[in-house]
C-alpha cells in the first residue's frame, strides 16, 4: 500500500465521504487512490477558490468535514479567500495539499513555494508529511483537528513522494472532543445581569442560530426583557415559520453604532462584540457604546443551546411560544428592488430551502421581509471575502441532502469564481453591473470618485452576458427585468430538477 491509498482509506475510516478537487501532477497518486478505492464521492472544481468554497458549504450543512485537494502552494493560495471565509464561518475542512517531493523541493522547481506559510493564516492546524508511513496518522490528526467544536480548517501537505511511495498505513479515527460547557460562573452572572440591569442586549451567533437555541434566548428575552439580535455575518442561520424573527447587527457603520447606542450591557453567545469591518476617518472601531460591559456567556467552541437552557433555568424561565411573523408574503410585481424580490423569494421558496446569500449591497434588506416564509437555512458570506456565493452553494447543495438551494448573488463578486456554475446543481443570480457596495465605500472613507475611479467599479462596460456565460458551462439560463418575470422563472425552475440561473438586471 502506498500513502496516497492509505490516506484515502484513512479519511474514509474517519467518516470523510465528499473531496472537492483541482489536482495537478503532484497529486496523481492521490487521484490514482481515489480510482481504486471505492466509497469517496469526488467533485472537480474548475479553481481552487471554488473548490474550498464548495467545502465550506458542505461543512455547513453536514457539520462534517470535507476534504479538498488542492495542487501544490500557488494551488492552496487560488483558495484562501474561501478559506478565510470557512474560518470565519468556523467550518472543518481537511485540505490535502500536493508538494514537490522531498528529494526535489531543495531544487527550488518553479512550482516550489513556501506552502506552510500560506497555510498558516488559514489553518488551526498544519502538518507536512515527511513519509509514507506517516501520511495515514497525520490525516487522522487532521480530521480530528476539522471536528474540534466548533469545526477547524486542518491542512495537510503533502510532498508527491510521501503518496507515491510503498509503506503506507491505515491509520484509525482518532476521538473528537465533545463541545466544551459554559463556565457555571458565566451562566450564574449572566442571569445576574438578566435580573438586575437594564438596557441589556443578547448576541447570539454560531451554533446559538439553530432553531432550538433560539427558542431557549427567546424565553430569556421574555422573562428579563432583554433584546436579542444576531451577528451580522454568520455561517448558518434557522430562520422562518416557527424560527425567531432575528435582527441582524447592520452593516453600515453609522447605522450599526446609532442601533446599539442604547446597550449597556452585552451577554455573548458564541458572539464577539460588534466591530466595523473598517475603519473610517473619526468614527469608532467599536459600535457598541465604549461604557457597555461585555459579558461572555459561552465562547464560540462552546455549547451554546446547553448553556442557554441552564441559563434559562437559572432565571426560572417559562416556557415562550415564538412571536407571530404573520402571513407567507405575496409575491412582488414591478420594477425590481430589495424588498419586492425578497418578498418573492419567500412567496415562492420550497419548504426547507437553502439560502446561499452573497447579495452584497442589494441584500442588506431581505432579512426582514423573509421573516415569514416557510423554514429555510441562511448562509452568509462570513469574512468579507467575496466570490463564496457560487461555491458555498454547490457545497450546500451537495451536502443538503436534496433540498433546494437558492443562490442570491451579485455580479460582481460571482466573476470570481464564475467557474463553478460548471459543477453548480443550482443557483439563481442578481446581476447589478456595478460594485455598489465599493461605491458606499467610497463615500464613508471620505473620497470623491471621479470618472476615472467610477470606470474602475463599473461593470456595464462592457456588460457581463451572464445567460450566454451560464448555457456556455451547462446550466440554463433567462434574463428578468422586472420581478413578474423573477418570479414567473423562479417558480419554473422550482419544478423541475438541476440547475437554472436567473439574471435580474436591476
Amino acid at each position: 500500500m502506498n500513502g496516497a491509498e492509505s490516506l484515502v482509506h484513512t479519511l474514509l475510516g474517519c467518516g470523510v465521504e465528499v473531496c472537492f478537487a483541482n489536482p495537478g501532477t503532484s497529486e496523481m497518486h492521490f487521484v490514482a487512490a481515489l480510482d481504486r478505492i471505492p466509497g469517496m464521492k469526488c467533485v472537480l472544481g474548475l479553481q481552487e477558490n471554488v473548490v474550498t468554497g464548495m467545502a465550506d458549504g458542505y461543512w455547513r450543512m453536514q457539520e462534517k468535514p470535507a476534504a479538498t485537494l488542492l495542487h501544490c502552494g500557488p494551488g492552496l493560495a487560488n483558495g484562501l479567500s474561501n478559506l478565510h471565509n470557512a474560518r470565519r464561518a468556523r467550518s472543518g475542512i481537511v485540505n490535502c495539499v500536493g508538494d514537490q517531493a522531498t528529494y526535489h523541493r531543495p531544487f527550488d522547481a518553479p512550482l516550489t513555494a513556501d506552502t506552510e506559510g500560506w497555510a498558516r493564516g488559514v489553518s488551526q492546524w498544519m502538518r507536512t508529511s515527511t513519509k509514507a508511513t506517516d501520511v495515514g496518522a497525520d490525516a487522522a490528526a487532521a480530521v480530528q483537528a476539522a471536528r474540534t467544536s466548533p469545526g477547524q480548517i486542518a491542512t495537510m501537505i503533502l510532498p508527491s513522494d510521501t503518496c507515491w511511495d510503498e509503506g503506507g498505513v491505515v491509520a484509525q479515527p482518532l476521538p473528537v472532543p465533545v463541545a466544551q460547557q459554559a463556565d457555571p460562573l458565566a451562566v450564574r452572572n449572566a442571569a445576574r445581569i438578566l435580573r438586575e440591569k437594564k438596557n441589556v442586549l443578547i448576541l447570539l451567533g454560531g451554533k446559538a442560530l439553530r432553531e432550538g437555541a433560539q427558542a431557549l434566548a427567546w424565553r430569556a428575552s421574555r422573562a428579563s426583557g432583554a433584546k436579542l439580535l444576531a451577528e451580522g455575518s454568520n455561517g448558518r442561520v434557522q430562520r422562518g415559520q416557527g424560527r425567531l424573527p432575528l435582527e441582524r447587527v447592520p452593516y453600515p457603520a453609522d447605522v450599526a453604532i446609532n442601533a446599539l447606542s442604547w446597550v449597556e450591557h452585552i451577554i455573548l453567545v458564541n458572539s464577539r462584540g460588534p466591530v466595523g469591518f473598517f475603519a473610517y476617518p473619526g468614527k469608532p472601531s467599536l459600535h457598541y457604546p465604549a461604557t457597555a460591559e461585555v459579558h461572555v456567556l459561552t465562547r464560540y467552541e462552546q455549547d451554546a443551546e446547553a448553556a442557554l437552557q441552564a441559563l434559562c433555568d437559572e432565571l426560572g424561565a417559562p416556557a415562550a411560544a415564538m412571536p407571530d411573523v404573520g402571513p407567507r408574503p405575496e409575491r412582488a410585481r414591478g420594477g425590481p428592488t430589495p424588498e419586492g424580490l425578497a418578498r418573492t423569494v419567500a412567496a415562492l421558496m420550497p419548504d426547507d430551502a437553502i439560502i446561499a446569500d452573497e447579495s452584497v449591497s442589494f441584500g442588506r434588506g431581505f432579512y426582514s421581509e423573509t421573516f415569514a416564509a416557510p423554514k429555510h437555512d441562511w448562509l452568509h458570506i462570513t469574512g468579507g471575502a467575496i466570490g463564496c456565493g457560487l461555491p458555498l452553494a454547490t457545497g450546500a447543495s451537495i451536502g443538503g441532502g436534496g433540498r433546494r438551494v437558492i443562490n442570491l448573488q451579485a455580479d460582481g463578486s460571482a466573476m470570481y469564481t464564475v467557474q463553478a456554475l460548471w459543477t453548480q446543481a443550482r443557483e439563481r443570480l442578481l446581476s447589478n453591473r456595478k460594485y455598489q457596495i465599493l461605491l458606499g465605500e467610497y463615500q464613508n472613507v471620505g473620497a470623491n470618485p471621479g470618472p476615472t475611479a467610477m470606470n474602475m467599479l463599473d461593470l456595464g462596460n462592457p456588460d457581463i452576458g451572464w445567460v450566454k456565460m451560464a448555457e456556455a458551462m451547462g446550466v440554463e439560463a433567462a434574463q428578468a427585468t422586472t420581478l413578474d418575470q423573477v418570479g414567473d422563472l423562479m417558480a419554473q425552475s422550482f419544478a423541475r430538477p438541476g440547475p437554472f440561473l436567473i439574471e435580474l438586471v436591476i
